[in-house]
C-alpha cells in the first residue's frame, strides 16, 4: 500500500538559481533561527528541536536534492561549496536576519565555512555534530577524482534502470534504521519528506547524486587557512555517542573560534533529535 505525505507549515523560497522548500515553526514576530540539516536528511530533522523552542521561529530548509526542494539541473557531480551559494541567496530573501544559524552535520559544515568567509552576515553560529569543511591528504586527489568519474559514468548509463520501490514506508524505515542506527521514529520522520508516492509503492525523492563521491576535497592547509580567527560567537554541541573525530578536534576548534562555547551531551550524531530538550536548553542559554 502506498500513501501520500502532506507537508505541514510548508514554506518555499524561489531563489535566482533554484527553488528551496522548508518548514517554519513559530509566530512571525519571534526571533528567527535558521536551521540547516545534514546529508540525506531534510527539514523534518528539526521538528523535535522546534517543539522545545516555542519562543522562536525555527526555519528549516531542505537543501537542493533533499526533501521537497528542487534538484540541481543537469548530471554534473555535486560539491559542498555549491551550498554556500544557496545559503547566501537564501539570506538575501529572508524578511529578517536570523538571530542564529543552526547547522547539523553537513549543515554545520556549510554554516561554519560561510561564517568564516562572511562573519558580518552571521549574528551567532550553532554547530551540532559539525565543525569545519572535511579535508584529506593531497595524495588522495587523483584517486578521488577517478573514483568520482567512474561513479558518475556508471550512474549515467543506468539512469533509466527501474528505481527501488518500497511497498510501505515501514519497510524503508527499518532499512534505514538498520543501516544507520538511527531510531525508527526519527527515520520515519525523515523518510516522510525524502520519499514520494509511485504507481506501485514509495520511491526516493532525494537526488541519487548525493550518494556519489565528490571529485575534489580540500586539504587541511586550505581548511585551516579558511577557519582562522572566527570572531562570531559560536556554540558547539557534540553527542557523547556521536562522531568521535569531532571531540578529538576540539583543540583545533579552540584555536579557530575566538568565542567558543562547547558542550558534549548525551546523544548520538542526531543528538538534536534524540536529545532535543537538552540541545534546546543549550541554544536558549546561548542566544539569550
Amino acid at each position: 500500500m502506498w500513501q501520500s505525505f502532506a507537508p505541514k507549515n510548508q514554506v518555499e523560497f524561489v531563489l535566482p538559481h533554484i527553488k528551496l522548500s522548508g518548514r517554519l515553526w513559530g509566530a512571525r514576530d519571534k526571533p528567527l533561527l535558521l536551521a540547516l540539516h545534514g546529508w540525506l536528511d531534510n527539514a523534518n530533522s528539526f521538528e523535535p528541536l522546534a517543539e522545545f523552542l516555542p519562543h522562536y521561529q525555527v526555519l528549516a530548509i531542505d537543501w537542493p536534492g533533499h526533501g521537497f526542494s528542487d534538484h540541481r539541473p543537469g548530471h554534473y557531480p555535486l560539491h559542498w561549496i555549491d551550498y554556500l551559494y544557496d545559503l547566501d541567496a537564501l539570506l538575501t530573501v529572508l524578511p529578517q536576519k536570523p538571530l542564529a544559524m543552526v547547522g547539523h552535520s553537513l549543515g554545520g559544515i556549510i554554516a561554519s565555512a560561510y561564517t568564516a568567509a562572511f562573519p558580518e552576515k552571521v549574528n551567532r553560529l550553532i554547530l551540532i555534530e559539525a565543525l569545519s569543511p572535511l579535508f584529506e591528504s593531497p595524495t588522495q586527489a587523483k584517486a578521488r577524482l577517478r573514483k568520482s568519474f567512474y561513479q558518475h559514468e556508471k550512474q549515467l548509463t543506468q539512469q533509466h534502470r527501474q528505481v527501488k520501490i518500497y511497498d510501505s514506508i515501514e519497510t524503508a524505515v527499518r532499512a534505514r534504521a538498520h543501516l544507520t542506527g538511527l531510531a525508527e521514529p526519527w527515520c520515519r520522520l525523515l523518510l516522510e519528506r525524502n520519499m514520494r508516492s509511485e504507481m506501485n509503492g514509495l520511491g526516493w525523492r532525494s537526488d541519487p547524486r548525493l550518494k556519489l563521491d565528490s571529485p575534489l576535497r580540500l586539504t587541511f592547509a586550505q581548511v585551516d587557512a579558511l577557519m582562522q580567527d572566527i570572531s562570531v560567537a559560536t556554540l558547539l554541541i557534540c553527542g557523547k555517542q556521536g562522531f568521535s573525530q569531532l571531540q578529538s578536534a576540539l583543540p583545533k576548534a579552540r584555536m579557530w573560534f575566538k568565542q567558543l562555547s562547547e558542550h558534549i551531551i548525551e546523544g548520538d550524531h542526531h543528538v538534536h533529535m534524540d536529545n532535543a530538550q537538552g540541545v534546546a536548553q543549550l541554544i536558549r542559554d546561548f542566544v539569550e
